[in-house]
């Protein structure tokens, strides 16, 4: 089974049909007056929250995805067909961001059930917009507007209260399973879990919520090692998160170190996760020999004075359970109700629309063989351009290129070695 919970796509919408140039041909007229219709406006990139879907599976099959371009105006005003839209569905909770600068353009969660990421082109004008007292005859139309393109990286960040997070083999989906539910495959193997195990929790007398089994949390998650860092993904929307460690110590292991090193690891990733309310499920004392409380005294000497509170449970047997949960349930009601979105960081339709921007290209009065750049497209580009990775450097000089600026430098009698200064970075200059 492979783990589908991130996927890079190609997305673009549709381009605007070109306005017509076209002349009325009738009997006993003479010359007919243009009739060039407009054309039709593209497509646009929707995407739609579905909830059937719980993974990005199919994003691994089909990655490119075009909305249908506008049809050329026609003869005797005839307006072109505009292209139909893409709705792209995608699962509760797909976060849409930028593969160029790892943005977020979108959080599909909450309200947000469907967004429009890239619209389509509008249509261009036919020629009979164009005549005028002194031009008759227009012989010129409204190309359509161009599509948008982009390369987005989608990524499922499960809807979850509570994040259930320890090492491979302390009971994890069997707690899951006797809580909720939720029906995870059990098997003693370390990383057996390949996706997040989401199950309710019914109690009386409270509201319930939604607990995920966050699973192959290893040293080295926050790194990438494993599939540490696909999974580490999903912690960032619980609101609170059970520790579960091996009390018996089973398999010879320290369970104190075990919940510093997730801890670590946690704090690796995004050091908010830290201020999230924790507790800590102690494990397997059906296994304990009676009466032998070592390895839960270390625990709770270790981390209540933190004002982490300490759950000796069997999930085996149900022991302890009750409480548990409770303790959870009390520390979600102290907290907000509203769930974790994340904020748009990138507009990719503001920042196509504004091509017509200029820029201002200008040799420096005071500074000798200095040039400079400046204009708010050129600014915003750069506030979302990372120049110090190979790839983000390469879309910069692509982006220079493709607005003429290197031209109009060229223009300026700029030299092999002179100094280009964009708000705050310099370049050399190289021909």
């Amino acid at each position: 089974m492979a783990f589908a919970d991130s996927a890079k796509i190609f997305i673009k919408s549709g381009k605007g049909g070109d306005g017509h140039v076209s002349f009325r041909r009738e009997l006993f007229v003479a010359a007919g007056g243009p009739d060039g219709g407009d054309g039709g406006k593209g497509g646009d990139i929707i995407f739609e929250v579905d909830l059937g879907l719980n993974t990005l599976t199919d994003f691994r099959h089909i990655r490119k995805y075009v909305a249908q371009s506008g049809e050329e105006g026609g003869k005797k005003n005839m307006h072109g067909k505009n292209g139909e839209d893409l709705v792209i569905k995608v699962p509760e909770g797909t976060i849409i961001k930028d593969d160029e600068t790892g943005k977020v353009i979108a959080d599909m969660s909450g309200d947000n059930k469907r967004m429009t990421i890239l619209t389509g082109g509008r249509g261009g004008k036919g020629n009979s917009h164009y005549a005028t007292a002194t031009m008759q005859v227009p012989k010129y139309a409204q190309p359509g507007k161009p599509s948008k393109e982009l390369f987005v990286r989608l990524e499922l960040k499960v809807i979850a209260d509570v994040g259930l997070v320890g090492f491979p083999n302390v009971g994890k989906s069997t707690l899951l399973s006797r809580v909720t539910n939720a029906k995870p495959k059990i098997a003693n193997y370390h990383f057996t879990t390949l996706a997040p195990n989401l199950g309710v929790v019914d109690m009386d007398g409270s509201k319930g919520f939604v607990i995920a089994d966050i699973p192959g949390l290893i040293e080295g998650a926050s790194e990438g090692i494993g599939l540490g860092h696909e999974f580490l993904k999903h912690i960032e929307r619980t609101k609170v998160i059970i520790h579960m460690v091996d009390a018996a110590s089973v398999e010879g292991r320290d369970p104190v170190e075990d919940i510093k090193a997730i801890n670590e690891e946690l704090s690796k990733y995004n050091p908010e996760l830290l201020k999230r309310p924790q507790v800590i499920a102690a494990n397997k004392i059906d296994a304990l020999p009676p009466d032998d409380t070592t390895f839960i005294d270390m625990i709770k000497e270790e981390f209540e004075p933190q004002g982490i509170k300490v759950f000796p449970i069997s999930a085996v047997s149900g022991k302890g359970l009750k409480e548990l949960l409770w303790e959870v349930q009390n520390l979600l009601d102290n907290l907000d109700d509203a769930p974790i979105i994340f904020e748009q960081e990138y507009d990719p339709d503001a920042y196509y629309d504004n091509p017509e921007e200029p820029f201002y290209v200008f040799k420096d009065e005071e500074e000798e063989d200095v040039y400079r750049i400046e204009g708010p497209r050129i600014e915003r580009m750069l506030g979302y351009t990372n120049l110090e990775s190979e790839k983000g450097f390469i879309f910069f000089q692509k982006f220079m290129k493709d607005n003429g600026i290197l031209d109009q430098l060229e223009e300026l009698g700029i030299q092999e070695g002179d100094t280009v200064k964009i708000y705050g970075h310099e370049f050399e200059y190289l021909k």
